[in-house]
């Protein structure tokens, strides 16, 4: 297990370093932007990004191009829904979506404002539809990104800063420890469980906010005041 861990450490370092960041930021932006996100795993891609991660400043410099990379998805999202949202959620991809993940969506940015937008962040389907959803409601796209962007540097900070930091001490590990790459595995491992049980845990907390009930009719009916 040690050497097939420096093995895959060393494959992603081999790639150039520009490369490896502009295709992270690429993958997060498209995650967050146009519905992509219900399709790319734009959190595996910068992931592996950051095992690759050989100095702090290239973990800094991959992580600014994650969170600028998520906002430009999020931006491109919330401008689209705002222009042309009612036509995509008709369009075909709309109604493949359906329309009870477009009604939740919108009864959660209704019910929570700004807490939904930061939220939505680590929810998933709602990740991709929520900008697109607040876009539609009139939000103000400076508040907007007054929400969003905290979420997004909370969100690269966990992957970024995790997978980076446990690449980066690996052969101080591995020269202390036998057996260091089940630690290596281990710590992604939980990382993953960690995030999706994180999701699963906010998403049931959260659950409430998006149920379709009298009080939700009833916020659907009120003009919506900004948090």
């Amino acid at each position: 297990m040690d050497d097939f861990v420096q093995w895959a450490i060393e494959m992603v370092q081999s790639v150039d370093p520009v490369l490896r960041t502009v295709l992270a930021g690429i993958a997060v932006m498209l995650e967050t932007s146009v519905l992509i996100g219900l399709i790319v795993p734009g959190d595996t891609v910068v992931l592996v990004a950051s095992i690759g991660v050989a100095s702090w400043t290239e973990g800094i410099i991959l992580g600014i191009t994650v969170i600028v990379g998520a906002l430009i998805g999020e931006s491109i999202g919330f401008w689209l829904g705002h222009w042309v949202g009612p036509h995509i959620r008709t369009s075909w991809l709309g109604r493949r979506i359906g329309e009870d993940h477009w009604m939740r969506a919108e009864r959660y940015v209704l019910r929570r404002g700004g807490v939904a937008i930061f939220l939505s962040r680590f929810l998933p389907v709602l990740h991709s539809l929520v900008p697109l959803t607040v876009g539609m409601s009139g939000y103000a796209y400076r508040r907007f990104i007054a929400w969003t962007l905290p979420a997004c540097v909370l969100w690269t900070a966990i992957y970024v800063g995790v997978a980076a930091t446990a690449a980066g001490n690996y052969d101080e590990l591995s020269a202390r420890v036998h057996n260091a790459g089940y630690i290596f595995v281990a710590i992604i491992v939980a990382l993953l469980l960690a995030v999706v049980i994180g999701k699963k845990v906010l998403h049931r907390i959260e659950a409430r906010h998006m149920a379709h009930d009298a009080d939700a009719e009833s916020a659907q009916e009120r003009p919506h005041t900004e948090p």
